[in-house]
């Protein structure tokens, strides 16, 4: 018995070896060569299947299975079709003044009567510059002002009674006059130290101080700008391709993204000359009062430039491109069926997303809009859900 039993055991071990992996390998075998017994009849089956449908609609053309395509449709309706040139533009005042000394020269300030925001009248007086030096020549001139009108007053009795010469008279009036002219221009510079407005507006800027001298700018900033926001106007750049489409009186649209307004209004001012870097002209229309409105506003202008009443448009992608030039799909109804249909177009003018069709469909056909991709004249249709 204790000899018998290893025996036993290495028996098992053996078989149990021997069914393992090499067992595992004949299973993929067999069902390898399953699958390509399968594929090889999956293939003659349709190569039958192909076969026999052409020998039957040789047979019975009418037994033909057309293919179908899911399309969504949309009627084709005329409207009034408008072209624009989007352009950016800015709004302007037609009465800024930067206010400036009048004799060009400035002086320093004595006294400020507006401040930043304040509502400011043609004629109102603004600042007052130091004038001392002018009362001091306006002082002394009057004194001899009166001196020379003694004299002469002195010489005309003289002269009255037959004293003296007429040469003396006249040296005396002539020395009265000149100082009298001297007062006069002394005076008129002084005047010139009360600064004033000369447009009614919006005190904008009061960048000045008692004591500071003003000259009307300091660097590149004004120091008093006056604004008048009841005549304002958009202002733009069109580039020069435009300049037989864009005339005076035209009509556009500016909108004013910032505080959710459009205007509609029209040309009021081409240009005459193109601008040798931007290679485009100048366009200004005037805008209506309105409170939120602000020179330097940022405003989008819509220039129209072309318009056409009871327009054919389709939707820009629905029109396709072949050999033979541009086309569109259209869904008709023959013979109780829906069928695509190639209509060969001429098209106008494009804008946003439209474009105008001249020649090659008409009002009321059914433009297929979605699932016109592929499609072939004469295709069967069903519309999708």
């Amino acid at each position: 018995m204790q000899k018998t039993v290893p025996v036993v055991l290495l028996s098992v071990s053996i078989l149990l070896a021997s069914c393992g992996p090499a067992s595992d390998k004949s299973v993929v075998g067999e069902k390898k060569a399953k699958l390509e017994a399968l594929k090889k009849q999956q293939i003659e089956i349709a190569q039958s299947i192909s076969t026999l449908e052409e020998e039957i609609v040789k047979l019975d053309p009418s037994s033909k299975k057309e293919k179908t395509k899911l399309v969504r449709i949309a009627a084709i309706t005329p409207i009034n079709f408008v072209h624009y040139i989007d352009l950016q533009g800015s709004i302007e005042s037609e009465n800024i003044s930067y206010v400036a000394p009048r004799n060009g020269q400035g002086g320093l300030v004595k006294a400020i009567y507006v401040k930043k925001g304040d509502a400011v009248k043609k004629g109102q007086l603004l600042l007052k510059l130091d004038d001392a030096v002018f009362s001091k020549s306006l002082t002394q001139l009057q004194t001899q002002l009166n001196f020379a009108q003694d004299i002469y007053r002195r010489q005309k009795n003289l002269w009255d009674q037959q004293i003296g010469t007429e040469v003396q008279l006249i040296q005396a009036k002539q020395t009265v006059d000149q100082i009298t002219d001297q007062i006069a221009s002394v005076k008129e510079q002084q005047s010139m130290t009360s600064i004033y407005a000369e447009v009614a507006g919006i005190a904008d800027q009061v960048n000045i101080r008692v004591g500071e001298f003003f000259s009307g700018f300091m660097g590149n900033a004004a120091q008093i700008t006056i604004v008048n926001n009841t005549d304002l106007k958009v202002t733009t750049q069109v580039p020069e391709t435009y300049i037989e489409r864009v005339k005076t009186g035209g009509n556009i649209l500016i909108s004013l993204p910032d505080v959710n307004k459009t205007f509609n209004a029209t040309i009021a001012l081409t240009g005459k000359t193109i601008d040798p870097y931007s290679r485009a002209f100048y366009v200004e229309a005037k805008l209506p009062y309105d409170k939120d409105l602000k020179p330097n506003q940022i405003a989008l202008v819509k220039i129209q430039d072309y318009a056409a009443n009871n327009a054919i448009t389709i939707p820009v992608n629905t029109l396709q491109n072949d050999d033979k030039g541009k086309f569109v799909m259209v869904a008709v109804t023959e013979n109780g069926k829906m069928l695509a249909r190639k209509r060969t177009v001429e098209v106008g003018q494009l804008y946003n997303d439209k474009i105008e069709i001249k020649t090659g469909v008409q009002s009321g056909e059914q433009l297929i809009t979605e699932g016109f991709q592929g499609l072939y004249d004469g295709q069967l249709l069903a519309l999708a859900d």
